[in-house]
């Protein structure tokens, strides 16, 4: 496939959904080991050849039905008008649009001027994070929660209760950020993540005028004018992170190094450079394109010129000599967001326990296949002690690596043809109702992101048409090690979870029932993705994607491994062990049980069977690559308090409703229903919409 270039600069290869439906979103994270997955929230989305927003288009749609019929109703002398929204749909609303004007790359993200007229300008914004500002955005928050306590969900129509309970757990959470945690005073990593991606995203979604041409003269103003805005944001930032230190509210110092001083250079990089070239290039010969350069240009300096000095405020303010851990939350925190956002009952010490239990399930599934495998390769391997089996799972994987790519443009080329065979599969299972031009999309993970990401879905904005959802991949580098880790079999389950039955397709089908999905059921409250973010639709989102991955794993007629060969299966079920270690280590960091080089052991010894990697780093190139890993995602873990336990719980809440939805339908059950009824729910976790689903299961009679 010939590449093209995406918005970052970057080559990647290129889909499109071409049916005549509403166009598609996405999400965040992938799921094995040999590359750390995120996000997600985030791949191709369908592409219509028609310039309406969706809201437009489901608009439009009802009204040409609507007039359609008009002939036949003669003794009609009006239409019926449309029913009064109640009073929560009106709180709800209200709150949605306040929360999109206080955060314009959230906004940005989910297509919001294509949801309403009032946020028609919202690309041309950042978040203001002046303190009158933050005071105003306190106080509206706490009259969308008064308001919505004075509302007795048991009076609500049964989509209302769970927006109201979903509403509830927001606002909460938000107030808890602003004011008894004071996030803003530390937050180092929104602020370098949400210029790029504010600025990144609006091209994304850019119109398409062809011939390679990007972005009417007015979406380009509304760049230009984020990009001015950028100098003050940081300012801003400046001022909050030198409260935090006077207050004792101060990040960890891997956060200053790794999101701030290398995040700092990698912005100061794309806006001194690579903004102007990628502008440049959309807007061949176009009639504005010189004006809007030479007004682009001086912007964009002065942002790189505001990054650079945001990194020498870093080296000012954090000594370098400070190595103090600062990212443990606590144990009544932890247990505080696990129950408040993720609606979860279990304490932090039930978590913990449990995590272990499923790292033995999975790795006990994990031996019987490698076993398999080794016989059917002709090596002569012992699985009797645990040792042993450790052992032997390590040199089933070293000789799987033999098949490795010999350049990243090889491991993408497997990612794209990994995610084409799924879709195959899919088509020939039966599982779903795939469309026969259904692609995925896969590029290169912009270098302002590669710190936190090796692999993420970020989706097309639910709202408006214009733009795709990408699945990221970051390169190696070249780095023949880190190549040989990426071999062929472990990629299969990765191009599962972040495309197809998992992110791409679950984000696609979400999007062709945007109207049966509330607003607020898209927003993430936060972030979009970094160490400010909620993360309660992950629970759902990432659910899914790990569920998909088993899924795609059941037996079927002369496939014992579903859709994946031996090998691949292998790779799966380690990413389901990934998911499970993942939960003794977030747990473990955030509540003080394990420290954080403890945790990255921890990792190297259960996910990749290497016990004593840190040791041997030094001297041998493959234990440094999957010490480095390990601790890339520690790092992660570090940073983002539960999200990496979403994925198995999740997944866990997913599959117990199937189960429960399967007694309710007795023998009329069938999964296609299920998991459309669920998608149909929007990111919400399980244990909010439980009710609701087994209620509708019933009626389906």
């Amino acid at each position: 496939m010939t590449p093209i270039k995406p918005a970052s600069g970057l080559a990647h290869s290129s889909s499109l959904w071409t049916i005549p439906a509403p166009r598609l979103a996405g999400v965040r994270d992938a799921p094995h080991i040999r590359l750390q997955r995120y996000s997600a929230r985030q791949m191709a989305a369908r592409q219509l050849r028609i310039p309406m927003h969706r809201r437009s288009l489901l608009t439009a749609g009802a009204s040409a039905a609507a007039f359609a019929i008009l002939p036949r109703l003669a003794d009609a002398a009006t239409a019926r008008p449309p029913r009064p929204k109640s009073a929560f749909a009106r709180l709800r609303d209200r709150y949605f649009l306040g929360a999109m004007r206080f955060n314009p790359v959230t906004a940005t993200y989910l297509g919001g001027d294509g949801y309403s007229p009032a946020l028609a300008d919202i690309n041309g914004k950042l978040r203001d994070y002046d303190p009158a500002a933050l005071a105003r955005e306190v106080a509206f928050y706490r009259g969308i929660q008064a308001a919505n306590h004075a509302i007795a969900p048991k009076a609500l129509a049964p989509q209302e209760r769970i927006d109201h309970a979903v509403l509830e757990a927001q606002v909460g959470f938000i107030l808890h950020q602003l004011v008894e945690l004071r996030y803003h005073q530390r937050s180092i990593d929104t602020y370098m993540a949400e210029p790029f991606r504010g600025v990144d995203w609006q091209i994304q979604q850019m119109t398409d005028e062809g011939a390679g041409r990007l972005g009417t003269e007015r979406e380009w103003r509304l760049v230009l004018q984020r990009v001015r805005a950028i100098p003050r944001y940081l300012e801003q930032a400046k001022h909050h992170l030198a409260a935090g230190v006077a207050s004792g509210n101060r990040p960890d110092w891997r956060m200053v190094e790794r999101d701030g001083l290398d995040g700092a250079r990698n912005n100061a990089d794309y806006f001194r450079k690579t903004l102007a070239e990628q502008a440049g290039a959309h807007l061949a010969r176009r009639p504005f394109k010189g004006a809007l350069l030479a007004d682009l240009g001086p912007a964009a300096q002065a942002a790189a010129q505001a990054f650079d000095s945001f990194g020498r405020f870093l080296r000012d303010t954090y000594p370098a000599a400070d190595r103090q851990d600062r990212f443990v939350i606590g144990e009544r925190e932890y247990e505080w967001r696990v129950r408040h956002n993720l609606h979860e009952p279990r304490s932090a010490a039930q978590l913990f326990a449990y995590g272990q239990q499923q790292t033995a399930f999975y790795q006990a599934k994990v031996y019987a296949v490698a076993e398999e495998v080794a016989k059917d390769a002709g090596l002569a391997l012992p699985f009797g002690t645990p040792e042993e089996k450790n052992a032997s799972v390590r040199k089933v994987m070293e000789h799987l690596n033999d098949d490795s790519p010999k350049s990243d443009a090889e491991l993408l080329a497997w990612y794209v043809d990994a995610g084409k065979r799924a879709v195959e599969y899919g088509r020939a299972q039966k599982l779903f109702d795939v469309p026969a031009d259904y692609r995925l999309d896969v590029t290169w993970t912009p270098p302002v992101l590669r710190a936190a990401i090796d692999a993420a879905y970020y989706a097309a904005p639910p709202f408006k048409i214009s733009g795709v959802g990408r699945f990221y991949l970051t390169p190696t580098g070249e780095d023949p090690a880190a190549l040989r880790e990426n071999n062929r079999a472990s990629i299969a389950d990765t191009a599962v979870h972040e495309g197809f039955p998992g992110h791409d397709w679950n984000y696609k089908y979400m999007s062709a029932h945007a109207a049966e999905i509330s607003n607020i059921r898209w927003f993430t409250p936060g972030a979009v993705e970094d160490s400010a973010s909620m993360w309660e639709d992950s629970m759902a989102a990432e659910g899914w994607g790990l569920y998909a991955e088993e899924l795609m794993s059941e037996p079927a007629p002369g496939r014992p491994h579903g859709f994946y060969t031996a090998a691949e299966h292998l790779y799966e079920l380690q990413g389901q062990l990934l998911r499970a270690v993942r939960i003794v280590v977030d747990v473990g960091i955030h509540t003080g049980r394990m420290s954080y080089d403890q945790a990255v052991d921890y990792f190297n010894a259960n996910v990749d069977f290497v016990p004593g990697a840190r040791a041997r780093a030094a001297s041998d190139p493959a234990a440094k690559a999957v010490f480095e890993r390990a601790e890339k995602a520690i790092y992660r873990y570090s940073k983002w308090p539960t999200q990496a336990i979403t994925y198995n719980l999740g997944k866990a809440g997913i599959v117990e409703l199937r189960e429960a939805y399967r007694k309710v339908r007795g023998p009329k059950f069938q999964a296609k229903d299920f998991h459309e009824d669920f998608m149909r729910m929007g990111t919400v976790p399980a244990p909010l919409i439980r009710d609701q689903l087994l209620a509708e299961a019933r009626s389906k009679g």
